[in-house]
């Protein structure tokens, strides 16, 4: 009989066995808290981002694949694949790590913390600014931070900020001026408060900070020379009850990229394919693929300082695949050979020493 692969393995997955891969890596994911500093500060401040990715798929016989929105050189276009959503927990000093993950089908819409006992503020993109999420968030006791889409009524809530209570902030091109003793930049931040969702129930309506940022964008339609008196801008919107002061929650927010770096990782590694035409083998695919990253994740840490926010590809290159050598000296006795100056060979060493103790010389 042929060998047993992995791809056969994961072709005998039923959803229930996903959802019970699902559970393993979350209470992996907690042990793994424990025995590595994954995420330090988290008994201050933690961010738990969710976003999601369209993964593109060819063939009309891959399970589930359909069309979704998904941006592409800044386009948003239909493609059709399989969806993959995610929650990610980071704080200001440490990389992301997956608290979980769930695949669906490629139409499905956006809208779904380890160790962290500090504030906790989660930060989502606009296609989650929904009652039912951040509802959610308020009975988990955390904070939420949500890019909300410029409609109307927000954009009448802009126009109501005072003109003096925009603050330049520094930010790309953004220039220091001694005499002013402040940033002068093409972005300017300000805040109000805000009630959304007026069209829901009342226990429904959110009431919470609407923090602004302008950015100066060119006027097409001003005559040459003339931009400067009829200034344009265009509005990024956040709704937030977060306890942060103003220029510290928008700095933060736009940080909810993060989670993007993440789906880079998995795009260079695990899900550069899915392997199944079936749903739950590649469902089953994708949690596995969190649970190898944040196995990489906490490889990364205790290699020490340096590469404690590298991405995956370069701890692939740097720490796992080594040019060595394995020996054999007698019944069972192993001698594993590495390459002699290696730019990252303290790192391996640390990482080593820290797992399984220290490497025995050589005879």
């Amino acid at each position: 009989m042929a060998p047993s692969t992995l791809g056969s393995f994961l072709r005998s997955f039923t959803w229930g066995n996903v959802r019970q891969a699902d559970s393993a890596g979350r209470e992996f994911l907690t042990r793994l808290a424990r025995q590595a500093p994954l995420l330090p500060g988290a008994g201050v401040l933690a961010f738990v981002d969710t976003g999601s990715t369209q993964k593109r798929v060819y063939g009309h016989k891959k399970q589930g694949a359909k069309f979704g929105h998904t941006k592409i050189q800044g386009k948003s276009l239909l493609v059709r694949g399989l969806n993959a959503l995610a929650a990610t927990v980071s704080t200001p000093l440490a990389a992301p790590v997956i608290a979980g993950v769930r695949l669906r089908g490629g139409n499905a819409g956006s809208a779904w913390a380890c160790g962290a006992t500090g504030t906790i503020v989660v930060r989502m993109d606009s296609a989650f600014c929904a009652t039912g999420t951040i509802a959610a968030v308020r009975r988990a006791g955390a904070r939420f931070s949500v890019t909300i889409p410029v409609t109307a009524r927000v954009r009448t809530a802009i126009a109501a900020i005072p003109e003096d209570a925009w603050q330049a902030i520094e930010y790309p091109q953004a220039v220091w001026d001694d005499q002013l003793g402040c940033w002068t930049s093409d972005a300017e931040v300000a805040e109000t408060v805000y009630e959304a969702f007026t069209s829901k129930k009342k226990a429904l309506q959110v009431t919470a900070r609407l923090i602004v940022r302008r950015v100066r964008a060119p006027d097409k339609k001003a005559a040459e020379g003339q931009g400067e008196l009829f200034t344009a801008w265009r509005y990024h919107a956040i709704l937030t009850d977060s306890p942060l002061v103003m220029l510290q929650a928008e700095e933060q927010h736009r940080d909810h990229a993060i989670v993007e770096q993440v789906f880079a990782d998995w795009n260079d590694g695990p899900l550069a394919h899915l392997p199944s035409g079936d749903f739950n083998p590649n469902a089953a695919w994708t949690m596995i693929a969190a649970i190898a990253q944040n196995l990489m994740r906490t490889a990364e840490v205790l290699a020490g300082p340096l590469l404690a926010k590298a991405r995956a590809a370069t701890i692939r290159r740097d720490l796992i695949n080594l040019a060595a050598r394995v020996a054999r000296r007698g019944r069972g006795h192993l001698t594993l050979h590495l390459p002699e100056g290696r730019h990252r060979e303290q790192e391996w060493q640390t990482l080593w020493t820290t797992t399984c103790g220290p490497p025995a010389a050589a005879a």
